[in-house]
């Protein structure tokens, strides 16, 4: 059986993005040197600039968190300070970074369903002008909810402050244009909204801000500039490369833009959202978030008070028949989480909920 992930990463793929990696691939081969480049161009396209407008797009191997952690170690200098804008566990893990790589840092605060607010990060850097960088998540995936980071981006080029944006979750899933959004730096990673497989991150930077990190990477491997230069330099990596990840990438890209590009398919998440909300509510179950903050990413959704509710026997039933979900990452209740991203269709969400329908009945 075929299960589908309902899952905010790794997500369900499609064949062909499989197949991809049906051949082995050296990783100073003409096709995948080829692959690279093409990858690193097109994911700025993805986000409206080029190298021409002054932007680079970095490929880090390891996980989304190697990417931000790679971001984080490496821009923001031992003479800098990083704000951190937490309303979540992402927010919550760039803190944990920033005390690991001994970085001066301030950290504002708020609810898990709450949004971080441009009103409220001016008044944090007002009160601390001896803040250089600012770093916010834009699809906080332990709720669901989205930060304003184009309000929040224009408050920090008011204040001549580097931007730092984890759209782990959202970038290929949301049209984005990091320019007008203000944003130096935005880090994502392969298995997302992109759909391909888990296996490196990318950092979109801005290169004037890039260059300024030269020689204060505090991780060898996680060194952005590093990085940059040698990929810059030859087109290769500095240590062996996920090959068949990259290729895999390159057909997902492809089939990202078969799809209609980013507005369509965020058109079809968006679907796929309105089908799971209607059809959840319809089973009596109720969204931790108010409609207005939430993204169409992810959903959490809270336990059921009004029956016995076991998450781990109605995961593992749901499992049985084919479908993934997510457990919860709330701190302050109890909620599961389900993904609207990857290689699920409508009909899929309504398989789902059909699923959903038997094992609580």
């Amino acid at each position: 059986m075929q299960k589908l992930l309902f899952t905010p990463g790794p997500l369900s793929t499609s064949k062909t993005v499989k197949e991809a990696m049906l051949e082995d691939m050296g990783s100073r081969d003409h096709a995948f040197l080829l692959a690279v480049k093409d990858i690193r161009n097109g994911l700025l396209k993805l986000a409206g600039v080029s190298k021409e407008e002054g932007y680079e797009c970095v490929i880090m191997q390891g996980s989304g968190t190697f990417g931000v952690e790679s971001v984080v170690g490496s821009v923001v200098g031992t003479n800098d300070t990083l704000a951190i804008l937490v309303n979540g566990a992402y927010g919550e893990r760039i803190v944990k970074m920033a005390k690991i790589n001994r970085i001066n840092h301030v950290v504002l605060r708020f609810e898990e369903d709450e949004i971080v607010t441009p009103e409220a990060t001016e008044k944090l850097l007002n009160e601390h002008p001896e803040v250089t960088h600012v770093a916010c998540i834009h699809s906080e995936t332990t709720t669901g909810l989205f930060n304003p980071v184009e309000a929040i981006g224009a408050v920090c080029k008011a204040h001549n402050k580097s931007f730092i944006v984890d759209a782990m979750s959202s970038f290929g899933g949301v049209e984005m244009d990091i320019k007008q959004m203000h944003i130096d730096f935005l880090v994502s990673s392969s298995n997302k909204c992109i759909e391909g497989i888990p296996g490196f991150s990318f950092a979109l930077c801005k290169r004037t801000e890039l260059e300024k990190a030269k020689g204060q990477g505090r991780s060898l491997s996680l060194d952005l500039y590093d990085q940059w230069n040698g990929l810059e330099s030859n087109g290769q990596f500095r240590f062996t490369p996920p090959t068949l990840s990259i290729m895999a990438f390159r057909q997902a890209m492809k089939e990202l833009e078969e799809e209609g590009g980013v507005k369509a398919r965020e058109e079809r998440y968006k679907t796929n959202k309105k089908i799971l909300d209607e059809g959840m509510a319809a089973l009596g179950f109720k969204q931790y978030l108010r409609p207005q903050i939430q993204g169409h990413i992810i959903t959490s959704f809270l336990y059921p008070t009004d029956i016995p509710f076991n998450f781990e026997d109605f995961y593992n039933q749901l499992n049985d028949r084919g479908y993934v979900i997510y457990p919860g990452k709330l701190s302050k209740a109890d909620a599961f989480r389900i993904g609207n991203i990857g290689q699920i269709f409508p009909e899929d969400i309504k398989g789902l909920v059909a699923a959903v329908k038997e094992v609580l009945q």
